[in-house]
Order: C-alpha cells, then sequence, then structure tokens
C-alpha cells in the first residue's frame, strides 16, 4: 500500500492550524495525516494500535514519525472512540500541545459486511459505537476549541445520505452505521452552520486499505482501486475552503476536479486498469 500523494498539496496551506484525526495509523487518515502536515499542520494522530500488530502495518508512533518526515509536527494518542473519556483526555492533550484546535477529521470506523441473521447484536454494537457514535463523541469534544479556532472544520469519511433499499438490504448493520455518521454531518452541519464548517467525504473507488486487503476482495480487489493519497488530497481541499462551505456530501474525485485536476491515473493503484466503485456510489 502507498500512502504518498502524486500532487502535493500547496506548502503552507495550512500553516500554523492543528488537525486531530482519528485513525490515523494507517491508511486514508493516515493519507489525511500526512496532506495536512505537508500543507503546515500540527497532526494529532489517534488511533488504537500503539504496538505493531501481527496483521496490520504501522502504529500511531510510525505515523506521528511520518507527519514530522513530511514538515508537520506531530503528537501520537492511543485512544479508542468507543471511550468518551479516553476521547476528551486526546483532544485536551492535543490542546494543551498545540494551542488549539482547527479541524477534527473522523476517519475511524468499523466495518463488518453480513445481513441480519449473519450479524450477532455484540458485533453491530461495535459497528454504531466506532461509526456513528464515535463520531458524534469526538465531533462534541472537539467543539468547544473549534468554536475559537478561526476557521474551523469537522470532516467525516462517511458516505452520501441515501434511503436507497439496495445499500441497506445485503448488510444493514453496517449500512445504518455510517448512514448515523452521515446524519451527523447534516445535524450539526445545521446546527452549527456560519461557525463551523462539516462536511462528510466518500470515495468514489475502493480505496488500497488494510480492510480492503483483509476483510474484502483481498488483493484482486486492491488492484482494481485507488491509493489512499486520493482522500488526502481530497481532504486537504476541503479543510482549505471557507466556513460557510458547509453541508456538504463530497466525493473524492468531485472535489479535485473542482480543485482543476483532470487525470487521476497516478492514484491508480494498476495503472490504466478497471477501477472497482465503492458501497454507497
Amino acid at each position: 500500500m502507498r500512502d504518498d500523494t502524486p500532487t502535493p498539496p500547496r506548502e503552507g496551506a495550512l500553516a500554523g492550524t492543528t488537525l486531530l484525526v482519528t485513525g490515523s495509523s494507517r491508511g486514508i487518515g493516515l493519507a489525511i495525516a500526512l496532506a495536512a502536515a505537508r500543507a503546515g499542520a500540527a497532526v494529532a494522530i489517534v488511533a488504537k494500535t500503539e504496538s505493531p500488530h501481527p496483521k496490520l502495518p504501522g502504529t500511531i508512533h510510525d505515523a506521528a514519525a511520518a507527519v514530522e518526515a513530511a514538515g508537520g509536527r506531530a503528537l501520537a494518542l492511543a485512544c479508542d472512540i468507543r471511550d468518551e473519556a479516553a476521547v476528551e483526555r486526546a483532544v485536551a492533550a492535543t490542546a494543551d500541545r498545540f494551542g488549539g484546535i482547527d479541524a477534527c477529521v473522523n476517519n475511524a470506523g468499523a466495518i463488518f459486511l453480513a445481513g441480519t441473521l449473519d450479524t450477532p447484536v455484540k458485533r453491530s454494537d461495535l459497528l454504531h459505537q466506532v461509526n456513528a457514535r464515535g463520531a458524534y463523541v469526538v465531533a462534541r469534544a472537539c467543539l468547544p476549541h473549534l468554536l475559537r479556532a478561526p476557521r474551523p472544520h469537522i470532516l467525516s469519511i462517511c458516505p452520501p445520505l441515501s434511503l436507497d433499499p439496495r445499500w441497506y438490504a445485503p448488510h444493514p448493520a453496517y449500512t445504518l452505521s455510517k448512514m448515523g455518521m452521515s446524519l451527523t454531518v447534516l445535524a450539526l452541519a445545521a446546527e452549527f452552520r456560519g461557525r463551523v464548517a462539516v462536511n462528510a467525504l466518500w470515495p468514489r473507488t475502493t480505496i488500497d486499505t488494510a480492510a480492503v486487503r483483509n476483510l474484502l476482495g483481498g488483493e484482486p480487489l486492491a488492484r482494481r482501486s485507488r491509493t489512499p493519497a486520493i482522500m488526502g488530497d481530497a481532504a486537504l481541499a476541503i479543510l482549505r475552503r471557507p466556513v460557510a462551505e458547509s453541508g456538504g456530501f463530497h466525493l473524492d474525485e468531485d472535489v479535485l476536479r473542482a480543485e482543476g485536476v483532470t487525470d487521476f491515473s497516478p492514484y491508480a493503484v494498476t495503472p490504466g486498469g478497471p477501477l472497482q466503485d465503492d458501497l454507497f456510489v
């Protein structure tokens, strides 16, 4: 898996700002952290993986080192976002270290694609606790700091809102948890309109992450995916926008087209190969 970006963002675009990014020890979260670091931001790496995992690459310490190597300042914070007290501690530590928080990126997520009778209640609870509830808990903890920032943002990695039954029938628990996350974007954008920008970002294609390789389609699906860098660049583009641009449900490709990107081939794991649409697209 590659987390490097083929189209580096403008240097200094986030100079002097602080991002708190959940689930940022690898994959999309790390790509967002690196894009922000290259743009001059300080980044709090908030994730569970403190020690090396036998099947998953990267730890919060590896990610923090990569952020610093990319030119940013970093703080590695071990945190399970299901734990409200742990989230509060991570947010306080971030604000103490960097003097505030300018953006909260809700990237941490859980996935389990099965029907109702094949999804234990305990698994369903996990999906909702990490996805919908987790995004709410993290955003809520960050909001007192965001409301003091000059251009605050909440960005959640969740799909466009949909009531199309085709997304619910195959895996109700997962879809409900992700749409709950999207509803949180809708709610917070309305509540804090004009004060905090709240938006959603989702990939048009599958992204080459540990979830794709270990839980979904493995190497064959990874070859039909794009690298996490496209999500990092798209997130950075949204975070540069004014607070008035809020309540949007964006696809990565659309965001970058609006930024003038016309060639997406550098993001492909297999240049020139077929791409797989992501869920909810």
